[in-house]
């Protein structure tokens, strides 16, 4: 599930005629994932969410498949809390709620923003469940002070299956309250903060087995046994072990809602210099570490979309693509980070303020709105690999971009132009993809990482685009960073 849609997929392994083993995945069940606001905050519709992964259980036997495991993954951050009685305690926040705003300074004045960052490794963003957490506990929640045990979103949904609660070790890491150098919760901070530690519970390795759905489930869907694992259960993570990468080291572009650029190590990198260019550690699956740097990505572009269909003109992705491939190039340029662009509504009269600010001409139209928004995200994503070779010493020949953006073919040519370097696309569903290969190590059924990368690269299609325009590119990027001091 992303931040936008749900999907249920069903995975097979097959044999080739050459011996060789392939994935193969087929789509079940397809939802829309929409925030839903109460009064003065956003909230996850936790509820329908389940609702519509049981519906995507049923449809599966109902084409005639017999899964033996399932797995769920999700964005990170987020979570429910769950009180003595076993009981959910009301719905989880959005991360995009506002409750968090201005706690990241607040913290970093109280424990010092070296000390916080080394405590966690992660970048600061508002949505962190640290703020979100200071926050409650500020305010006095009585949910907070209720709860018995703290459940992160994918966690959350198999404990409604199963009955079982569990804790994932890659949305552990998201949380920056996990400390990477003892794999384990920091507890001095959570006390600090006034936050119970015992709401946490020990994190286990991607490719555990959980428990099986509750016989109420079985019940209801008519269905026999099938077992939850503990997948790579923050959507990012699944969708890098889907990245078709060989044994070096690779860059890469995990492309949705947000944009994740980074790189897989097998420790994280905690020096100030991380913290400085707002790079995060986050858990991967095979207890590797990914340098990453977390980017506003294709969030805009459908706020704009959203807003054109709420004033009834609704135009399709396609469309606007194919309006933006005849836009001028390199006219307008925004930050992607800018903190103005982080909340929902008036995207479009944002952008034409930030280039108003900015001395640049404003989008007239449609297309040159979307231009605007990918040649502006390209030319992050540049700066972004140039400063995880920083960080890395390490120099990458390319870029290996996943997950649903890809889709957005000029969105790739773009960021290859921008990159100059060639850009290796595929596959879409990476983090379904990802979130599977770690269902059949789990059965045994594939041995390793480094296993399940080989499959994917014998299953998925790769699409090669090329830079081209370099010149074009080198002048934009000097004008982008300039943008980005202003």
């Amino acid at each position: 599930m992303g931040a936008s849609s749900g999907r249920a997929y069903i995975g097979e392994l097959t044999e080739a005629r050459d011996g060789e083993r392939t994935l193969r995945v087929a789509e079940m069940h397809r939802f829309e994932n929409e925030a839903v606001y109460v009064g003065k905050h956003m909230h996850w519709d936790i509820l329908r969410l389940l609702q519509e992964i049981k519906r995507g259980i049923r449809k599966t036997f109902q084409a005639g498949y017999a899964p033996s495991t399932l797995g769920i993954d999700t964005w990170g951050v987020d979570f429910g809390l769950i009180d003595g009685g076993g009981e959910l305690l009301g719905n989880p926040y959005h991360y995009r709620d506002p409750q968090t705003e201005g706690l990241i300074e607040e913290l970093s004045g109280r424990f010092g923003a070296d000390a916080l960052f080394a405590a966690s490794g992660l970048q600061f963003m508002p949505f962190n469940t640290i703020y979100q957490l200071y926050a409650m506990s500020k305010a006095g929640s009585a949910k907070l002070g209720a709860a018995k045990t703290l459940l992160l979103t994918p966690d959350l949904l198999t404990y409604l299956l199963t009955g079982v609660p569990a804790c994932e070790f890659t949305m552990a890491t998201t949380t920056q309250l996990f400390d990477p150098r003892t794999r384990s919760w920091n507890g001095p901070l959570l006390r600090e903060l006034g936050i119970p530690d015992s709401l946490f519970l020990e994190p286990v390795a991607p490719g555990t087995p959980i428990g099986r759905l509750s016989d109420e489930v079985l019940e209801e869907l008519r269905i026999p046994s099938v077992e939850a694992v503990a997948v790579g259960s923050h959507d990012t993570a699944s969708a890098i072990a889907a990245v078709p990468a060989g044994d070096e080291p690779f860059a890469y572009l995990v492309c949705g809602t947000w944009s994740l650029l980074g790189t897989e190590l097998s420790e994280p990198v905690l020096a100030p210099e991380t913290l400085s260019l707002s790079f995060s550690n986050e858990g991967g699956v095979g207890g590797t570490y990914q340098l990453l740097k977390n980017i506003m990505g294709l969030w805009i572009l459908q706020e704009c979309k959203r807003e054109w269909d709420e004033a009834g003109e609704p135009v399709g992705y396609p469309e606007l693509v194919g309006l933006a491939e005849a836009a001028g190039p390199l006219r307008s340029l925004i930050d992607p980070d800018d903190a103005r662009f982080y909340g929902p509504s008036d995207m479009t009269a944002k952008i034409r303020a930030f280039c108003r600010e900015t001395g640049q001409p404003e989008p007239r139209d449609k297309g040159e709105f979307v231009r605007c928004i990918l040649e502006s995200l390209a030319l992050r994503y540049r700066q972004a690999l140039g400063q995880a070779e920083q960080l890395t010493g390490r120099t990458f020949g390319g870029l290996h971009m996943v997950g649903g953006g890809i889709q957005n073919k000029l969105l790739c040519r773009l960021s290859a132009g921008a990159i100059g370097r060639p850009v290796w696309a595929g596959p879409a569903e990476a983090s379904a993809i990802g979130n599977l290969l770690m269902q059949f190590v789990a059965q045994g059924a594939v041995a390793d990482l480094a296993d399940a990368r080989r499959l994917v690269a014998a299953s998925f299609p790769v699409e090669t685009y090329e830079p081209a325009d370099s010149e074009q590119w080198e002048k934009a990027y000097v004008r982008f960073l300039t943008l980005r001091d202003s």
